[in-house]
This record gives C-alpha cells, structure tokens and sequence, in this order.
C-alpha cells in the first residue's frame, strides 16, 4: 500500500488556503478520507460512480460521495473540505464534464490519481436518442432551439444509463485499483467481472422487456435518456435539454404537446431529483399521468435501493408506460 501521510498535510493546507482566500459552500461536517490506512482511498463526483467504486473496489477501497443524496449534482459547489478529500485522495472518480466545480478541483488537486470515465466509452452527442421530427414551421423552430446545445457538440454524460458500457467502465477502474494496490489486483478484476454478469443480465431484461411495445417513444423532463433509447430502440423527447434546470420555451411546451399526442402517450415522465411541475403541465394539456423515470444522476434523500434496483424499477414503468408484451 502507498504512504497518505504527505498527500493528507496538502490537503490539510489547501483547505485552509482556500478557506483564506474566500471559498464558499454549503457547510457540512465532511470526515477527511484516508482514515484507514488499510483501504485505497477513493472520491466519486456522484452516485453511480459511487456505486461502481464500491462494487469493484468491496472492503478493499474507502469510497466519498462528493454529491449529497437528494441534491441534483450538475450544479454541485465544492467546499473546502471537499477540495481537500479530492487533493488527498488516491483515485479521483469522475466524469469530465458532468460537474464543473470537481472538474476544476480535479485539475488543480488531483494530477495522475484522476480517472476520468469519459475516457472509457466514447460520449453520445447531445441529440442522441432523440425523436426525428416530420413536422415543419413552429415545431421545426422548436427543435432548432432544442438542438442549440449539440450545435457547439456537446455531448451527453449519463453514459450509466447503458449497462454493458457502465460494465466496461468498471472493468478499466478494476485496472486503475489494480495499480493503485498491486496486492489486490486480482480481486478488483474479480469483482469487476461479477458486477460485469449482473450488469449483462439487466441488460438482457431491458432487452427482452422492451422488445414489444405498442409505442417506442418517450417524452422526458430532460434528455438525459439517449444511451438508454438507442440501445432499447426508443426515441426520447425531452421537454428541456440536457440541463435539467433549463426553461423550456412556450414553442418547445407546445412542441412536445403535439408530439405527445400524435404518438398517443399515456405518460409524461419526470425526475426524483427535479420539480415535475413542467411535466404536469403537458400531462394535464394531452390528458396523459405522470410517472418517476430516474437518470440514476443521485438517490433521492430517502435513500433505498441502489443502481440496479432503479434500473429495474424504470424498466417496469417503461413498460406500463409504452404498453409493452
């Protein structure tokens, strides 16, 4: 195992230089990582890298969320302490992009011990997934400015919501860990290829679960969808973009009305970790309900359950939603 005594006196100054020099954050009471000098200290941005740290890595890695149940994680703020976890850390999980305050304290802090998952898979551009259009004048327009965010390419990070590619991202950390703890190796890749067979096997049940459906398309809060639509042969349409928090326009609210109703939807999908206030709205306007599809970006607050059971939960709303054999 590697020496954490001189990365834990940098952390320890890098708190309080950026404490000095006016960061702020939400105050939380964070317990500094590397506590067990028996495990590889590990930091993941949000929770389904958490969720594969703590697979691959069992009793052997001491994992840290940065991202808190029940907050939405794009928009996370670093505090000190968190910087300092990051800076002392012997593997930094995350995916660039995602989060852009960790990003900017991964650059800073972290050096060689960040593994960036967006290096394993190659990214979906923005608009992957999405739902081709055949209508023309204000639904046209509509798309336009629903597509703004691909035109710069952009590209679309919830990569987790396919299972095998999340597979093989475990299998690259079960490499990182494995040079991080040389002693170990053997077991990260071990676990790694159980996590693999459970992942295929959720694969094999989106598969088989989604194959008749009287509908294939799905209208989303935001499109955080297009791993999972093109690899179940879906099309989402996505009331706001990537970015949950944006405003759809008027145009784009009618857009996705007209579409909801030309395919006949019977649900309008919104999010644990977002107002579903918007996707009321389009359920009441198309006479449609609305139901939870989780992009698994956190668990809620209440916690219960982990990644494969939400995915197994989406995949029987699914197919309630799309009336599926």
């Amino acid at each position: 195992m590697t020496f954490r005594t001189a990365p834990r006196a940098l952390a320890t100054a890098t708190a309080a230089l950026l404490a000095l020099t006016g960061v702020t954050a939400c105050s939380n009471d964070d317990s500094p990582a590397g506590a067990d000098p028996q495990r590889v200290d590990v930091v993941a941005g949000f929770y389904p890298l958490q969720f594969l740290a703590e697979r691959v890595g069992g009793d052997d890695v001491a994992v840290t969320n940065l991202a808190r149940p029940g907050a939405e994680p794009h928009d996370l703020e670093l505090n000190p302490g968190q910087v300092g976890q990051i800076s002392e850390a012997e593997l930094v999980l995350f995916l660039h992009g995602f989060q852009p305050a960790v990003d900017e304290a991964v650059e800073q802090q972290a050096g060689d011990r960040a593994f960036d998952v967006a290096t394993v898979e190659p990214l979906l551009d923005a608009t992957a997934g999405g739902h081709d259009h055949d209508h023309e004048g204000e639904e046209e327009h509509a798309e336009e400015e629903h597509a703004e965010e691909a035109s710069d390419g952009a590209k679309d990070p919830h990569v987790w919501l396919d299972p095998t590619r999340l597979a093989t991202i475990g299998d690259k950390l079960a490499e990182r860990l494995g040079a991080v703890d040389p002693d170990r190796a053997g077991e990260y890749t071990q676990r790694a290829a159980t996590l693999r067979t459970e992942l295929e096997q959720l694969d094999t049940e989106f598969t088989e679960g989604l194959k008749t459906c009287q509908r294939r398309e799905i209208v989303v809060s935001h499109t955080a969808f297009g791993y999972l639509t093109q690899k179940y042969q879906l099309e989402q349409i996505g009331i706001s973009g990537l970015t949950p928090e944006d405003e759809p326009s008027p145009q784009r609210l009618a857009a996705v009305a007209e579409e909801a109703r030309e395919h006949q939807a019977t649900t309008i999908f919104f999010e644990t970790l977002v107002s579903p206030k918007v996707a009321e709205t389009i359920a009441r306007e198309v006479g449609a309900q609305t139901a939870v599809l989780d992009p698994i970006e956190g668990l809620s607050a209440e916690g219960g359950g982990d990644y494969l059971s939400v995915m197994r939960t989406n995949l029987q709303t699914l197919r309630t939603a799309l009336s599926c054999s």
